[in-house]
């Protein structure tokens, strides 16, 4: 499935670049997991969170994300309109993100897989831009979607370990 992340196959040399897929890409909310909700398809989860800061106060905008050809250029259309934005964004990202994580995990077979493969590590994305979501620059960020991944994989591990001592 997967490369083991001890592999380190990403990266660059001064003249040559190293891709492949990562070890753990099935977290990062740009990775290719369609997400059903709302009585929609989002190609990404991060469409579906750029989409729920227009679907109700600019309609347009929302169907522009939902169409983006890429995660990237979501967050561009989302630049170009954020005065746009739903009022309360800012109150209810967090459980909005939820429940767009939780819709992934649910419907994506590799994605809980390696959710639970992480055992009870803890979780962080480990974004350099990204103060409230991620780790920050300075590593000290609200790590949100690491902490909403490990509430998630607890969640998982205790469902698994009821249905197990019910078989």
């Amino acid at each position: 499935m997967y490369p083991p992340s001890d592999k380190q196959l990403v990266y660059e040399t001064d003249d040559t670049v190293y891709f492949f897929a990562t070890a753990f890409d099935p977290l990062n909310n740009w990775s290719g997991h369609a997400v059903k909700i709302w009585s929609k398809t989002f190609p990404t989860l991060e469409h579906g969170y750029h989409y729920r800061k227009y679907s109700e106060t600019a309609p347009q905008v929302a169907a522009e994300i939902l169409a983006a050809p890429s995660a990237w250029a979501t967050m561009q259309i989302d630049r170009k309109h954020h005065e746009k934005r739903r009022k309360d964004w800012e109150e209810v990202k967090v459980e909005i993100m939820t429940e767009l994580m939780r819709a992934k995990v649910a419907q994506n077979e590799d994605v809980r897989a390696c959710l639970l493969a992480t055992g009870g590590k803890q979780l962080v994305k480990n974004s350099p831009f990204d103060e409230f979501w991620g780790s920050g620059a300075k590593g000290t960020g609200k790590n949100m979607v690491g902490e909403i991944f490990m509430q998630i994989r607890n969640e998982l591990q205790v469902s698994n370990k009821n249905h197990r001592s019910k078989s």
